[in-house]
This record gives C-alpha cells, structure tokens and sequence, in this order.
C-alpha cells in the first residue's frame, strides 16, 4: 500500500521510500524514512496535498509524492 492510499487519522509505519535522485534525498530530508510512525491528520477539499503527523510536526506532502512512498498499516488495538 502507498502513502496516498491512506484514509484519515490512520497510523502506518514506513516500509520503502522509493523515487529517484533529488526526489528521494528531498523525502528522506523531510524525516520520511523507514520504520517510522506516521498518521494521515487531513486531506485538502480537493483531494491534494494530504497532511501528515511526523516525528511530533506536521507535514503537508502533494498525493504524486506520496506515491512513492511505500506503508504497512498500524492495527489499533
């Protein structure tokens, strides 16, 4: 499952941070790196960019760039 596939106020954990080159280096940068926690908080009216909760701040990423990025969902328990 990708990032974009997310639904509002899920936990995922990150499994593979894909995209080439000057893409990659600017996700990992943005602290979106495997194993860690992550939760959909929003989604704009229209559907892109989605807003992320993670390592404690928010984050704001367009759905083409969150495609890249590979999760497993965290089961509540």
């Amino acid at each position: 499952m990708t990032l974009d596939t997310l639904p509002i106020g899920q936990q995922a954990v990150i499994t593979a941070v894909g995209g080439e080159g000057a893409l990659r280096c600017r996700l990992l940068d943005m602290g979106l790196i495997p194993k860690t926690t992550i939760r959909v908080e929003k989604i704009a009216p229209l559907g892109d960019p989605i807003e992320l909760r993670v390592r404690g701040y928010a984050l704001s990423l367009r759905k083409e760039d969150a495609r890249n990025i590979s999760v497993e969902e965290v089961k509540d328990l």
